[in-house]
């Protein structure tokens, strides 16, 4: 094992804890920022290109029959094969944080449309499913298991909000273990199922799960109910038969007692098990192989890399798994240092003395395509527990430089006036220019803050003028003090044309009688 320090050139500060890889074509893709996207890179999701120990990110795209795909932070993630013979795969991606620290229960399926050297695109589908469908969660992690032909999802764990009834001013964002449920998914047909298992009696959160055929491990993990990190083993056997499936736990002997750690595979049947906590503040730095085989696993201790001193004493650690063995870690870094990103990142490369020769002549830090899925590999969560506000993370963020408005202005589902009606989990296009977000107006009053056009009652021919012609306007809360600073118009008078002295109507001679009492009053 050899750990390498990389340099983040671009974009950095977005990789915070919680983040997610996904690899496509050989090429590992960053998904889940801090913060809402801007400008720059509206879908959220970066290439990240590795050369000569210099990470750089590049923006990625969205077809235009996308659904809007919101940065996730702790979802659960899982690879979905589409053949045994293709090597096109799809990410199947569930629950997770927004920015606004809204739980997710969507399910998205995400698949490379076209990648060249100048430009990736991905297509993300939302699935739309029936029956038991799992609640809102994050820390939670979902496999893919394949029976007599047959091929299911499954979901485990995970931590969500306490009950809308059960909340307070004091604890409205506390959150608690969700049951100890198993949910089997069927993408194909859009249905969901729920399994209670006695040998399940507590809910955990940031496990570890691999799955192989038809079944699952699931070791570590932490209760928040007990506040412990179990050591026990769980095997999940699923039967996929004609009828109903039946799902089966057996604990074994064996197990890790760890928290958020990650696993990344190094070949067909064999994983290394890296990080996480063993303990409240305390970090993992032991590593074990993972043995997976027919109804068989093993796990071992093996050596540990040369951690370096910063790594040693930093309170936490992140990271996530880049594929082909290789693993990306951050610490944070030095509160005091002068520039404003402020974590260091390492590549942990857990293949023999060979591979790393070879992996070093490529420019790309490339994925490994599974004949069997690895399964779900789990973030580095406990580091949100022990993120406090002396050392929490710098949220600024710089990736998009030539965007000076603030974020929290320019963000698309911000709370635009007091009559905002946009909510990002029910939000549809209104306008025919929409496609993934709202259209938004910037109102020129004195702050200068952005507006839905939606929320202000435009149409659609009035909000295109207002595009193209170069007018200041003024939303509906504004639009009265506006009135009263307005220069009053000028008013261009007409010219008259000066009328003929009266006097003069004595020289005319009268068509018709006048009376000389008349014109006597006239002309006094």
């Amino acid at each position: 094992m050899s750990l390498q320090v990389v340099s983040a050139v671009s974009n950095s500060s977005l990789l915070q804890p919680g983040f997610s890889l996904l690899n496509f074509a050989g090429h590992v893709f960053f998904f889940g920022q801090k913060g809402w996207p801007k400008r720059s890179c509206p879908t959220g999701v970066f290439l990240l290109d590795i050369k000569q120990n210099e990470l750089k990110m590049k923006p990625a795209f969205f077809s235009n029959d996308s659904c809007y795909l919101p940065p996730l932070r702790y979802p659960a993630v899982c690879m979905l094969r589409g053949s045994a013979v293709s090597d096109e795969n799809q990410y199947i991606i569930h629950g997770g944080k927004t920015p606004n620290n809204d739980l997710s229960d969507k399910f998205y399926i995400m698949s490379l449309v076209s990648k060249n050297s100048k430009k990736t695109t991905f297509q993300c589908v939302e699935k739309d499913l029936g029956g038991d469908v799992p609640e809102a969660r994050y820390g939670h992690t979902i496999n893919v298991v394949h029976s007599r032909g047959k091929t299911m999802s499954v979901i485990f764990g995970g931590r969500s909000y306490i009950p809308l009834a059960q909340r307070t001013t004091e604890k409205w964002n506390s959150v608690v273990d969700c049951l100890p449920s198993v949910f089997l998914i069927d993408f194909e047909f859009g249905c969901c199922m729920s399994y209670n298992l006695p040998e399940l009696q507590e809910g955990l959160s940031f496990h570890v799960s691999l799955a192989r055929n038809d079944t699952i491990y699931i070791l570590g993990g932490h209760s928040l109910q007990n506040n412990t990190r179990s050591p026990s083993l769980y095997k999940l056997k699923v039967d996929l038969p004609l009828g109903s499936p039946a799902v089966t736990c057996t604990i074994l002997p064996g197990g890790v007692s760890v928290s958020s750690a990650i696993v990344t595979q190094t070949n067909d049947s064999e994983f290394v098990l890296v990080g996480g906590y063993q303990a409240d503040n305390q970090k993992r730095l032991v590593c074990n192989t993972i043995v997976l085989e027919d109804n068989k696993i093993e796990i071992v201790e093996r050596a540990s890399p040369d951690w370096t001193p910063d790594i040693k004493h930093c309170r936490m650690w992140f990271g996530s798994d880049m594929g082909k063995g290789s693993v990306l870690l951050g610490i944070p870094g030095a509160n005091k240092q002068l520039i404003s990103d402020a974590n260091y990142f390492y590549i942990l490369r857990c293949q023999g003395a060979e591979d790393e020769e070879e992996e070093e002549l490529t420019a790309q830090i490339c994925s490994q395509t599974p004949t069997e899925d690895p399964g779900d590999s789990t973030p580095f969560e406990d580091s949100e527990e022990f993120c406090t506000e002396s050392n929490s993370f710098d949220d600024t963020d710089t990736y998009n430089e030539d965007d000076t408005e603030d974020e929290s202005e320019t963000g698309y589902w911000i709370t635009c006036s007091a009559s905002c009606n946009i909510d990002i989990n029910t939000w549809v296009p209104y306008y025919s220019t929409e496609l993934n977000k709202p259209a938004m107006i910037l109102c020129s009053s004195g702050a200068n803050h952005w507006v839905h056009a939606q929320c202000m009652n435009l149409s659609e021919s009035m909000l295109l003028h207002l595009s193209e012609a170069n007018v200041k306007y003024f939303c509906n809360e504004h639009v009265d003090l506006n009135k009263g600073l307005q220069t009053p118009k000028k008013v261009m008078h007409l010219k008259k044309q000066p009328m003929k002295p009266l006097r003069k109507m004595t020289n005319m001679k009268l068509t018709t009688p006048v009376k000389k009492s008349f014109l006597r009053r006239l002309f006094e």
